[in-house]
C-alpha cells in the first residue's frame, strides 16, 4: 500500500512540474540574448526578453527585402543579372553576370537558400542599384513602425551601421505575413530553378528553417515559416511563424549562441498552452447608441472592425473599455465614425476602435429624417416636385402664364 502511495505521489508531481513549466517561461530558459514572441494578428506581446536591445540581424534582413520587391514587382517578372552581385560574398546560389531569372524565382532562392547574390540582383532590379534600394528599405521601416532599426543593405552582412531589435523584427514579419504570396514561398520546403541561358544545371533550393522539414530533430509540426540568419557577430538570429487553431503567432530570437530552435519551440509552446484567442468587440452587433432630436431618437452605433484579444489563460486579464462619443450631434450619415473604444491594459492604451453609425439621420426644419422614415417624408416630396415639372410642362405647351 505504502509503495503504492509513493507511487501515486511521484505521478502526481510528475503532471504538476509539467504544468508549472506550462504556465511559465524564465528569461533564463533561454540561450538568446532577445526574444519576442507576438500574436501575428494583432501584434500583441505575450513575451519577451530584451526585446528593444540593439543587434545585428544577419539574413533576416532578407523578410523586408522579399516583401518590398513582393509589393514593387509581379512574380513573372523577367530579372538580369547585373555584373555586381555575383561577387558578393556569403550565402549564394552563384548566380551569373546576364543569366535571367524571374522575380518568382529569385525570391525562392533569397527566402530558402538565403542568397546574398540574390538579394542584390533584385534590389538593382528594383531600385537601379543596392544604395537606392537600402533608402527605399528605410522609408519602408518608418512606414511598418520600426523606431529602432536602420539597414544599410538587403542580405544582411555585417556592418556596424546595419542593425534592428527583436520587436522591429517582430513588426517587419507581421506586416510581410499579411501577403499571401510572402507566406507561400517562406512555407515551401523544397523549390526547383531549372536550366537558364547562363547555367545549364538545374538548381534545387532547400529551405534553411529546420522547423518545416518532417521527420528532423527540430520539425515543428505547426510551424509556417520564417527566416534563418547568421554571421559571426549577429551569431544565430531567427524569425519563425506557427499557427495552431486559429491562432498565429511570431517568434523573434536574436544573438544566440547555439540553435535557435529549442528557444523558438519553448516560445511557441508558452503561446498556444498558455494564451486563447477571444473576441472583445462583435462589428456585427451594435455596440451602443447615440441620442439625436434631444434624445428622443436613437441610433445604434458598431465597431468598425472586430477586436480580438490573447486571453492568458491563467490571470484572465481583458483590456478596459472607455468609450467616447461625439457630443451634440445634429444628423448623421451611415457608416460615420461618431466615437472610439479606447481599449486599455494596466491604464495604457493598447488599440483604438473607431464606432460608426448604422444609419443616417438628417435635421431640416424640425424634421427630423432618419433611414428608417425615409418614405413618410421623402417620396411625398419627390411626388410634389414631379407634379410640379410635370404642370409647368403642361403650362408650357398650352402658352399659358404661371
Amino acid at each position: 500500500m505504502k509503495r503504492i502511495l509513493i507511487i501515486l505521489i511521484t505521478i502526481f508531481l510528475c503532471f504538476t512540474s509539467f504544468k508549472t513549466v506550462a504556465i511559465a517561461l524564465d528569461n533564463n530558459e533561454l540561450t538568446s540574448e532577445s526574444a519576442i514572441l507576438i500574436d501575428a494578428d494583432t501584434g500583441q506581446i505575450l513575451y519577451e526578453k530584451n526585446s528593444q536591445q540593439i543587434l545585428a540581424p544577419a539574413s533576416i534582413t532578407k523578410i523586408l527585402t522579399a516583401i518590398i520587391v513582393l509589393e514593387k514587382c509581379n512574380l513573372q517578372d523577367k530579372v538580369i543579372v547585373g555584373k555586381n552581385p555575383p561577387y558578393v560574398g556569403g550565402s549564394k546560389i552563384y548566380i551569373h553576370e546576364g543569366e535571367e531569372f524571374t522575380v518568382e524565382q529569385l525570391l525562392y532562392a533569397l527566402m530558402l537558400a538565403s542568397a546574398n547574390d540574390v538579394a542584390e540582383a533584385l534590389a538593382e532590379h528594383v531600385s537601379g542599384s543596392v544604395e537606392e534600394f537600402t533608402k527605399l528599405m528605410n522609408q519602408y521601416l518608418y512606414k511598418i513602425g520600426c523606431k529602432n532599426t536602420y539597414f544599410s543593405n538587403p542580405h544582411g552582412l555585417y556592418d556596424d551601421n546595419h542593425y534592428t531589435t527583436a520587436y522591429d523584427m517582430a513588426l517587419i514579419a507581421k506586416y510581410a505575413m499579411r501577403n499571401e504570396d510572402f507566406r507561400t514561398i517562406v512555407s515551401t520546403r523544397q523549390y526547383i530553378i531549372p536550366p537558364t541561358n547562363k547555367q545549364p544545371e538545374t538548381r534545387y533550393i532547400n529551405n534553411h528553417n529546420k522547423l518545416l522539414w518532417n521527420g528532423g530533430k527540430y520539425y515543428y509540426k505547426y510551424a509556417t515559416g520564417i527566416k534563418t540568419g547568421y554571421t559571426i557577430k549577429a551569431k544565430n538570429t531567427f524569425v519563425g511563424s506557427a499557427t495552431k487553431d486559429g491562432v498565429n503567432l511570431i517568434v523573434v530570437v536574436m544573438k544566440s549562441p547555439s540553435h535557435v530552435y529549442n528557444d523558438v519551440i519553448k516560445l511557441f509552446e508558452f503561446g498556444f498552452n498558455n494564451y486563447s484567442k477571444e473576441k472583445i468587440i462583435d462589428s456585427s452587433i451594435p455596440y451602443t447608441y447615440i441620442k439625436l432630436n434631444e434624445g428622443k431618437t436613437l441610433i445604434p452605433v458598431i465597431a468598425n472592425r472586430d477586436f480580438y484579444f490573447m486571453l492568458n489563460k491563467n490571470d484572465k486579464k481583458i483590456p478596459a473599455q472607455n468609450v467616447i462619443l461625439k457630443q451634440n450631434i445634429k444628423s448623421v450619415h451611415k457608416n460615420e465614425v461618431v466615437g472610439k473604444v479606447e481599449l486599455l491594459l494596466d491604464g495604457k492604451i493598447i488599440d483604438t476602435v473607431d464606432l460608426v453609425s448604422t444609419q443616417d439621420y438628417f435635421s431640416f426644419n424640425n424634421i427630423n429624417i432618419n433611414s428608417k422614415n425615409y418614405s413618410k417624408y421623402i417620396y411625398p416630396l419627390i411626388a410634389v416636385f414631379l407634379i410640379r415639372g410635370f404642370y409647368r410642362k403642361y403650362k408650357r405647351k398650352k402658352g399659358l402664364k404661371f
